[in-house]
């Protein structure tokens, strides 16, 4: 399926075994989750806050959302076996039957607090990352798997794609991604136990796939084209890219949302990448025992971070000194935002600043109003889009993102009534829609968007439950 093709919401593709009154915001708020018999995956400790968070919260649609979004990932997407005597889980992002690195953490991150106490869970995360060290050992620049190691997708790309790649798009966010599961799944339970010597060669890859990405030691080996009529899916100049100058950051071949970047040095990914470094660094040094690679990493960090410091940070009128989305080491910036986590929207969502930063503040308000090119108004909806999906559109993760790193009630408030009457009577959130008519939208079915949704509830319960008495 093409991921930029609109559905209208009625279509009998656009649902997937639904029953809500289609494009109606006035469903039978009857559960659309599949039969318990069909569940890929269930957890006793999901299924307990579940019930926990959908009895406080007072708008009965959106605790149908809830509930119908916080388990979609376990509920359609998880496959669970074992590969040399380890757990191993397949996680794919939905409509589309592959795993994707940064999809596949994204998914499961709002189940960690709930796997210290889960085993069922905590084993089934233990298997994601087995499955993602495994995955990166087999090519550290592909970005999605194959479930079977002896297909390959997307045959007609080159150069061509080893057996179990379903794309080799070089993302630095998908290698940050590895990290960040493999830190906050060790930080919230304690278990060591999936850091074997698979996992360490796997971390070693990642930060020495970084160090030839900066490009310092002469050209990428990388290169990556694809027969398409979509301009963004493969770099220009024979899939190597646009001119870039060295200069401290690492390069990026393509954006989270797949598509390929024009200054490839992609400031949110190595604001990423800052943070993963440094996690990896303290892993480096309390599980791996391995002082000199924990050196290396922070060392590395520091590096990838003075550099956005001093590329990409300008003065923009009428905003102040804002951070750029993308820098070429020329002195050329783009100044703009992509729905797709990492952005510049998420950056305290990633950890790299706080909110209340200054520089971040005034990123924030540039992102989200029309300086940037990408920020979408229309008669139903205001938010980020992406240009994956077209000029003009909305993505429901830009949405949750922009409540995430809110320190607003009202503006927190805002977003979850946008969500709330978007989701074109289906239930679950989608890729993105029109802001005119969110009956138009793409993809049906797109786990990562409805987990992340998730996620916010969970938080907003959790920390501001006054807001849990209103009606969206």
């Amino acid at each position: 399926m093409d991921r930029r093709t609109f559905i209208k919401a009625g279509s009998t593709a656009a649902l997937v075994g639904l029953t809500a009154k289609s494009g109606s915001a006035q469903s039978s708020l009857v559960s659309l989750r599949p039969a318990i018999a069909d569940r890929k995956f269930v957890s006793e400790g999901v299924e307990a806050k579940i019930r926990e968070i959908a009895g406080r919260l007072k708008d009965k649609e959106l605790a149908w959302l809830f509930e119908n979004c916080y388990p979609n990932t376990l509920d359609t997407t998880v496959f669970t076996s074992t590969r040399d005597g380890k757990p191993d889980s397949f996680v794919i992002t939905g409509d589309i039957d592959a795993l994707w690195l940064r999809d596949s953490t994204a998914q499961v991150t709002p189940y960690l607090p709930l796997a210290k106490t889960d085993e069922k869970l905590r084993l089934m995360i233990r298997g994601l990352i087995h499955r993602q060290a495994y995955s990166i050992l087999l090519d550290s620049y592909a970005n999605a798997f194959m479930h079977d190691p002896k297909k390959v997708g997307w045959e007609s790309d080159l150069p061509k794609n080893k057996p179990g790649v379903h794309e080799r798009k070089w993302e630095v966010d998908s290698l940050c991604y590895a990290i960040r599961l493999s830190y906050q799944y060790w930080k919230t339970t304690g278990d060591v136990s999936p850091f074997d010597e698979e996992w360490r060669r796997a971390m070693k890859l990642i930060v020495s796939t970084f160090r030839v990405e900066q490009l310092k030691n002469g050209p990428s080996p990388y290169r990556f084209t694809r027969r398409t009529t979509a301009m963004f899916d493969a770099p220009p100049f024979d899939g190597q890219g646009y001119p870039l100058r060295p200069c401290g950051l690492i390069r990026s071949a393509f954006r989270p949302s797949d598509d390929s970047t024009i200054y490839g040095f992609l400031i949110p990914s190595n604001m990423f990448a800052v943070v993963e470094l440094r996690h990896l660094a303290e892993m480096a040094n309390a599980v791996m025992k391995d002082e000199a690679f924990a050196k290396e990493c922070s060392s590395f960090s520091g590096e990838v971070e003075a550099a956005i410091m001093k590329f990409a940070v300008a003065e923009r009128a009428d905003f102040g000194k804002v951070f750029a989305y993308e820098v070429d080491g020329f002195g050329n910036k783009l100044f703009m935002d992509d729905a797709n986590v990492p952005n510049l929207l998420s950056i305290p969502y990633l950890g790299f600043r706080p909110a209340n930063d200054p520089i971040v503040a005034k990123t924030r308000r540039l992102v989200l109003s029309d300086a940037n090119p990408y920020f979408a108004r229309g008669k139903a909806a205001a938010g980020i889009g992406s240009p994956h999906t077209g000029r003009r559109s909305i993505w429901p993760i830009g949405l949750t993102m922009q409540a995430l790193t809110s320190t607003s009630d009202e503006e927190i408030a805002a977003c979850v009534s946008t969500i709330k009457r978007t989701h074109a009577g289906t239930g679950f959130m989608h890729e993105s829609f029109d802001p005119d008519d969110p009956a138009k939208f793409t993809r049906k079915w797109f786990a990562w968007a409805n987990t992340l949704f998730g996620e916010l509830i969970v938080k907003i319960v959790a920390e501001r439950p006054k807001l849990l008495d209103r009606t969206f």
